[in-house]
């Protein structure tokens, strides 16, 4: 078996199609694992997600820090640290920051988060690739 490891500081920090910062912890592109990716998330204070979907990810959300409100299809919800969210894929979704300190959300994709995965939706029934 292949050991394999990531470290959280080593991690560079980009901004996703969904215009959050991210980290990706783990990716088979960089690390060699299989099926899935991990990545930290960082919406900041005021700051919104563009709304969005995945057409073959499942995506789950991990919040660690902080508070906002949540869209995921037509559900609207607060969320807050410690909730976990299950996004199905096709279903489009969006987080915003409330707080006054950073968002963290901890976001798992099976399979694994790709760029050309995500169609942004930029107004009623209009998607971009």
């Amino acid at each position: 078996m292949k050991v394999v490891i990531s470290r959280f500081a080593t991690a560079k920090s980009y901004v996703t199609r969904d215009g959050s910062r991210i980290r990706e912890l783990m990716h088979p592109d960089v690390h060699g694992n299989k099926k899935q990716s991990l990545a930290e998330a960082i919406v900041e204070p005021g700051q919104r997600t563009h709304l969005h979907l995945h057409r073959q990810s499942e995506e789950i959300y991990y919040l660690t820090t902080g508070h906002g409100n949540m869209t995921l299809g037509e559900e609207h919800f607060p969320v807050q640290s410690g909730d976990i969210i299950c996004i199905p894929p096709g279903t489009p979704h969006c987080v915003e920051n409330t707080g006054q300190q950073d968002l963290h959300i901890l976001c798992q994709c099976s399979p694994a988060y790709r760029h050309d995965d995500t169609v942004i939706i930029t107004g009623e029934n209009q998607m971009q690739d």
